[in-house]
């Protein structure tokens, strides 16, 4: 299974973590990513302070639970593109959103595009190498 089909079909808790440029993380629930390519993954959100971190600092990380036990995947993250382009935002919630069209309508949103840096499991030994990417 491929990484865009694994983010589809596979139910789980996301988070994300980023930082200002002093260092001080942010972590935050956010849904699955949306897989573009080989290389990138888009994400929508709202105005809040993981959104205002990538403003100033594009690293990320993301972190994915499967719902039962302790599989996953880690994706770290490089911000590259930032839209306001209301058709693909629509296209990203209802994928992602379907339940919560009220809350969403009433927020600024964004979609960010990151480069995939690195693609490891959730629980793995040894150390992630930037640029190594999961087979």
């Amino acid at each position: 299974m491929n990484l865009a089909e694994y983010f589809d079909s596979v139910k789980g808790l996301g988070v994300m973590a980023t930082a200002d440029p002093g260092g001080n993380v942010n972590i935050a629930a956010i849904s699955s990513p949306v897989i573009m390519d080989d290389e990138t993954a888009a994400f929508i959100m709202a105005g809040h302070l993981t959104y205002k971190n990538l403003q100033l600092n594009p690293k990320a990380a993301y972190l994915f639970k499967e719902k039962n036990g302790y599989d996953g995947k880690r994706l770290y993250l490089t911000k590259i593109e930032e839209k306001q382009d209301i058709d693909l935002i629509e296209k990203i919630r209802k994928k992602r959103y379907p339940i919560f069209t009220t809350k969403y309508d009433n927020e600024s949103k964004y979609v960010i595009i990151f480069h995939l840096d690195a693609i490891v499991p959730l629980v793995a030994d040894g150390v992630m190498k930037p640029g190594i990417k999961e087979e």
